[in-house]
């Protein structure tokens, strides 16, 4: 084998350095192209951290949620300190707001709800230095502040919890249904409004979905008392009707619905009393000649009494004693 000559090692010795030389310089290039900015419309955009101008903040925890039962004087309450006992314990919503709790003296906590509470009395006790990283939990036992209160005519009236859902058919439920006596309208007032809202409640089934409302803790409901007119003396069904037409009621149909009267009725000196002031009126109705046809009908209003008296008694009933009766009368609701 002949050795190569040492000038033509060299030589190729040179052109090795000379190509590696070469191919590292493209080497480097073709990084910096890499690295260097694409097209900007080749790749997304990261979305941006900062809020948009006019954008929505989120709500912070301090925020009252209009939906949630919030405290008031009254209520009970259990607050957790974590890692602090001696920080924890049980209290009592003060009158105007407020609950004691050691080292920091009164939190105003009405109308918060239970995690705002909490918020509160964290920033309190890291305002005072008491705990670096407060954990606090606020249970409440007893609403006593935020029920419901169910007035008028309902069989049990008095303040209900408004805890868990609560619309009005249900709060009406449990204030044990409305009396005879009721009219289908009811009034609702809010906490803190001056205006109340009167709702009628419709006897159609494919209306009464809308009737139930959802009530909110601190409302009150007024059963309205509809109006009665009294059917007194020798009908068939003496008794109060209850007033729930949006119409006129008569003479006539009130003497229908009561059965109409009786043989020994004495029509034609049927009486109406009517509430007028501090006493009554008195009119007198020929209802014989009103089922005749000859005669025109009357209208009744609230209050009123119609007495038909009976032809074996000479003596008429006076009013003091109308009055009595009407007030044991029993009450019928009939669709006038």
């Amino acid at each position: 084998m002949q050795h190569i000559p040492n000038f033509l090692l060299r030589r190729l010795s040179l052109v090795a350095v000379l190509l590696l030389a070469i191919l590292s310089f493209f080497q480097l290039g073709a990084a910096q192209n890499d690295s260097s900015p694409q097209d900007t419309k080749s790749e997304p955009l990261a979305p941006s951290t900062q809020p948009r101008v006019g954008a929505p903040e989120k709500p912070s925890r301090l925020e009252t949620n209009p939906t949630a039962l919030v405290l008031g004087p009254g209520d009970e309450v259990e607050v957790a300190v974590y890692g602090a006992p001696d920080l924890s314990g049980h209290s009592h919503v003060s009158a105007d707001g407020n609950i004691s709790m050691p080292l920091i003296g009164y939190v105003r906590v009405a109308g918060l709800s239970s995690s705002e509470a909490e918020a509160a009395i964290e920033a309190k006790l890291r305002q005072n230095n008491v705990v670096n990283d407060p954990q606090v939990s606020v249970y409440v036992k007893d609403y006593g502040s935020s029920g419901i209160s169910v007035a008028g005519e309902v069989a049990k009236p008095g303040f209900y919890s408004a805890v868990g859902p609560h619309r009005l058919f249900d709060v009406l439920q449990e204030a044990g249904g409305t009396t005879d006596k009721a009219a289908n309208q009811v009034v609702i007032s809010h906490r803190g409004q001056e205006d109340a809202t009167t709702l009628s409640i419709s006897k159609n089934p494919a209306e009464m979905a809308a009737s139930n409302v959802d009530l909110k803790p601190g409302d009150t409901v007024v059963v309205l008392k509809a109006g009665i007119v009294y059917v007194l003396g020798e009908v068939s069904r003496p008794g109060g009707y209850v007033l729930n037409a949006t119409g006129g009621v008569t003479v006539l149909q009130v003497v229908a619905v009561a059965g109409g009267t009786t043989h020994v009725a004495s029509a034609g000196k049927t009486r109406l009393l009517r509430r007028v002031g501090s006493g009554f009126q008195e009119q007198p109705i020929n209802l014989k000649k009103l089922l005749r046809g000859k005669a025109h009908d009357v209208s009744v209003q609230n209050d009123d009494i119609l007495f038909v008296p009976s032809s074996a008694f000479k003596e008429a009933l006076n009013a003091g004693t109308l009055l009595a009766t009407a007030s044991t009368a029993a009450i019928y609701r009939v669709p006038f």
